[in-house]
């Protein structure tokens, strides 16, 4: 069995579910486009983006010694449509890979036990491993070394999986055959592209994350813009809408990674117990789930969005309450909220409007002045 072959078969074995091989000096020319999406202003909150491109740019500018590079997938497809989720206006859809452990501490284990492997079995050389941490660009490397295609959405499409891998990757100083490279397969299609709900796509593969909800839900610290808080509807971590219409799903199956199976209370939320979770019951409902690390103001901010999209009379309750909370992210959505719910009893709250002292939060009540008769 040759070096590459056993690499893989141990890769298997660990759980993963693809593997491939590419050179440390793959995916020439990503720098540029990188750096003019950034010159654009696209990245938007996440200035990490930018002070790290040089080094995301390629992997020899990150690791000047590598010379090869394995890319891992691990399937998360989810058992049933997520979009399914979105009818259910007074219950939060969370993004398909939040609803279960972090995928960070599932995969970076099992890289680690493969980087090990491969320096036991090649007699030395040393290895660095990545998932989703680090600078580097995870699925133009994976196209090269065959995994699958960056769809029209940006995110990987793979024959066998879809849209539906975590990637992984581990560089070395060790020398591997390098695996063809992957061709695009997307064709005419444009279906993820018409799918979103915010336009957040300039064309094809070129994406402005400013306009992404997910970008929205979960980088973005401040108020969600108001020209985009109706088509979130109830979408309150993340977005799987272009991910779950592309075509190439019908290949896709479930994960068979138990610790991907989306937990019972992830699955469908009730809006009305997510707005009354406190510091505690929001840590202790997140533990060991990436939705804990955008912390309560900005999770109950997305639950707010998401009761004033619903058009449940009976959520308007929850607004009201935290009208009063701490935070004043949380209260500037709920005047919102509340004014698309039952704008006659925000209107009844003038002294509210009155004592409040954050300019963000009087903002939101002065756009809310024809509603209120102030």
């Amino acid at each position: 069995m040759s070096f590459e072959s056993a690499i893989r078969a141990q890769a298997l074995s660990l759980g993963f579910d693809a593997c491939r091989f590419t050179t440390a000096d793959a995916a020439p020319g990503q720098g540029e486009g990188l750096r003019a999406w950034l010159d654009a202003g696209s990245q938007g909150d996440m200035d990490w983006m930018a002070e790290t491109a040089d080094r995301r740019a390629a992997p020899k500018a990150l690791w000047p010694e590598a010379k090869s590079l394995v890319l891992l997938g691990l399937n998360y497809g989810p058992a049933r449509n997520p979009l399914d989720a979105l009818a259910k206006k007074d219950a939060g859809a969370i993004s398909v890979y939040a609803r279960h452990r972090d995928y960070h501490d599932i995969i970076k284990g099992r890289l680690k036990q493969l980087a090990a492997f491969m320096i036991k079995r090649g007699g030395g050389g040393e290895v660095k491993v990545f998932v989703d941490t680090a600078p580097v660009m995870e699925k133009p490397l994976a196209q090269k070394a065959g995994l699958g295609w960056q769809g029209k959405h940006t995110n990987l499409v793979s024959r066998e999986f879809g849209s539906w891998l975590f990637l992984g990757a581990i560089f070395t100083t060790l020398d591997l055959a390098p695996d063809p490279a992957e061709g695009g397969h997307c064709g005419s299609c444009r279906a993820c592209l018409d799918a979103c709900p915010t336009e957040a796509f300039i064309g094809p593969s070129r994406i402005d994350a400013r306009r992404c909800v997910s970008y929205l839900t979960i980088e973005l610290k401040g108020p969600i813009p108001r020209e985009f808080r109706a088509a979130i509807g109830n979408r309150i971590y993340g977005c799987d809408d272009c991910l779950a219409v592309c075509p190439w799903n019908k290949f896709a199956e479930a994960s068979r990674e138990a610790k991907l199976v989306a937990r019972a209370d992830l699955d469908s939320p009730p809006l009305a117990q997510l707005a009354r979770l406190d510091d505690p019951g929001f840590r202790a409902l997140f533990s060991g789930s990436p939705i804990k690390r955008i912390g309560r103001a900005r999770f109950l901010r997305n639950v707010l969005i998401a009761i004033g999209n619903s058009g449940d009379a009976a959520l308007a309750a929850e607004a009201e309450r935290l009208l009063c909370d701490a935070e004043p992210l949380l209260r500037g959505a709920a005047v919102w909220a509340l004014a698309r719910l039952d704008p006659k009893r925000l209107a009844a709250m003038q002294d509210k409007y009155a004592a409040e002292s954050d300019e963000s939060v009087r903002g939101e009540w002065a756009k809310e002045t024809h509603l209120l008769k102030i």
